[in-house]
C-alpha cells in the first residue's frame, strides 16, 4: 500500500469514527442503560433535582442542556423522560425552550456525524448509480422539506432514525436544522407540558398517561400540521399527473 492509499484510508476511517462511535455507545447504551433513564429513576430523584435547580439555576440549566444533548448525540435511551424532565424542573416556558434546544442540537450532531462519515460518500453511489435508488433520492430531494416535515410531525418515525435517513440522502445542513428545530415543536410542547404537571403525579404515586399524543386533541392538530406540511408534495405530484 503506498503512503498516499495508506494516509487516504486513515481520513477515511478518522471520518467514520465519530459515527461508528455513535452507533457503539447507542447499543450499549440500549442494552445497560434501559432501566437508567426511565421515570421511576426520575420519581426517585425528583428531590434532589428540584434543590439543586433552587439552590444552584444556572448550573442545573447548563447540566440539563449538556444532558439532553449527549442522550440524543449518543443516541441513548431516555429522550421522552429527558423531555418530562424539562418540564418538571422549569415549567412549559422555558422548558419547552431547553428541550427543543437539547434534542435540536443533539440531532445536527448525529446527522452531521452520519453525513461526514457514511452519507456523503452513499448519497453520491445512488447518483451515480441510477435506477430506482436514484429516482428514489431525487423524489426525496424534490419534495425534500415536506418530507423533512413529516418525519418530524408524525409521532411514528423514530428519532434516531429521522436523523440518519436525510444524512444518507444528501440533504443540507440548513434544511435538516430548520426543519428538526421547528418541528420537533409541537410535540415537545406536549411532553414539556405533561412534565410541568409531575409534581401531582409525584405525589400520587403514579405514573404520567404518555399516551396523550394520541389523543384528539392533540392528535388532530399534529395531523393537521403533517398535512400541511404535506400539501406542496400533494399538489406537486396532482401537477405531474395533469
Amino acid at each position: 500500500m503506498s503512503p498516499d492509499t495508506e494516509s487516504s484510508t486513515t481520513r477515511t476511517w478518522l471520518r467514520r469514527l465519530p459515527f461508528l462511535v455513535i452507533l457503539a455507545v447507542a447499543l450499549l447504551g440500549a442494552i445497560a442503560l434501559r432501566d437508567e433513564f426511565s421515570f421511576a429513576t426520575l420519581a426517585r430523584h425528583h428531590d434532589q433535582l428540584l434543590a439543586f435547580r433552587d439552590a444552584h439555576y444556572v448550573w442545573a440549566v447548563l447540566a440539563f442542556l449538556a444532558a439532553y444533548l449527549g442522550i440524543v448525540a449518543l443516541s441513548l435511551p431516555g429522550g421522552t423522560v429527558a423531555t418530562l424532565a424539562g418540564g418538571f424542573l422549569f415549567g412549559l416556558f422555558p422548558g419547552v425552550l431547553f428541550n427543543v434546544l437539547g434534542a435540536g442540537t443533539g440531532a445536527v450532531l448525529v446527522f452531521l456525524a452520519a453525513r461526514t462519515g457514511f452519507g456523503a460518500d452513499l448519497a453520491r453511489k445512488l447518483e451515480t448509480a441510477g435506477g430506482k435508488a436514484a429516482r428514489l433520492q431525487a423524489a426525496l430531494r424534490k419534495n425534500e422539506w415536506s418530507v423533512l416535515f413529516l418525519m418530524r410531525l408524525v409521532p411514528l418515525v423514530p428519532f434516531f432514525i429521522a436523523n440518519l435517513i436525510p444524512a444518507f440522502v444528501g440533504t443540507s445542513l440548513f434544511r435538516f436544522a430548520i426543519s428538526t428545530f421547528l418541528g420537533i415543536i409541537p410535540g415537545a410542547l406536549v411532553f414539556t407540558s405533561v412534565g410541568s404537571g409531575l409534581g401531582e403525579v409525584f405525589s400520587r404515586g403514579d405514573v404520567p398517561d404518555l399516551h396523550i399524543i394520541f389523543t384528539p386533541p392533540v392528535l388532530l392538530p399534529l395531523l393537521g400540521l403533517a398535512a400541511l406540511a404535506a400539501l406542496p408534495m400533494v399538489l406537486r405530484a396532482i401537477k405531474g399527473e395533469r
